[in-house]
């Protein structure tokens, strides 16, 4: 029976650091089965989830402990479980583009929380728009919805808010 391991690692940007994880995790007979990689700034952040025998896995927190000083990396790992799929969650893809200004994430975040919508995935980005070079502002979230929550209404109330932000937005089922 395979046991899952998340890791997390966070330090100075440089080349290699992707190449000494992976090779830390293949060498303890674990597998990486999910990540997610980004430079932010100066810094290298990591989130990867690895399975493997429960002994595998704690060979390879041992492990940690010796790489992350050569790496300058702060490891934290957590076992985990495989989650249970729900049948009444339907996930939706969320585009939200608008002049970047502080509190964006924060009120679409309190939109979906106060409706007991679970954000799955977010994502966001600053970039200058084209030919001003203002401040702009993306955002991509995938958002699990009950199955029980009218979209149409919801999908409504969420674009007219945004509306009221003074932002664009679009909201569709994801695709498998």
């Amino acid at each position: 029976m395979e046991s899952l391991l998340v890791i997390t690692a966070l330090g100075e940007d440089k080349s290699g650091i992707v190449d000494k994880l992976s090779e830390t995790v293949m060498s303890c007979n674990c597998n990486i089965i999910d990540s997610r990689m980004s430079v932010l700034g100066g810094e290298f952040a990591v989130i990867l989830m690895v399975a493997g025998k429960w002994n595998e896995l704690s060979k390879l927190e041992g492990a940690f402990d010796t790489v992350s000083e050569p790496l300058g990396l702060t490891i934290v790992c957590k076992r985990t479980e495989v989650s249970k799929p729900s049948t009444d969650l339907m996930p939706y893809s969320i585009e939200v583009i608008s002049i970047d200004q502080p509190g964006i994430v924060h009120e679409l975040a309190r939109f979906f929380s106060s409706r007991k919508i679970n954000i799955q995935e977010l994502d966001t980005t600053q970039y200058p728009a084209a030919h001003s070079g203002t401040p702009m502002f993306a955002l991509h979230l995938t958002a699990n919805i009950p199955a029980n929550q009218p979209i149409v209404a919801l999908r409504d109330e969420f674009l007219d808010y945004c509306e009221s932000l003074n932002m664009d937005a679009t909201m569709e089922p994801s695709k498998p």
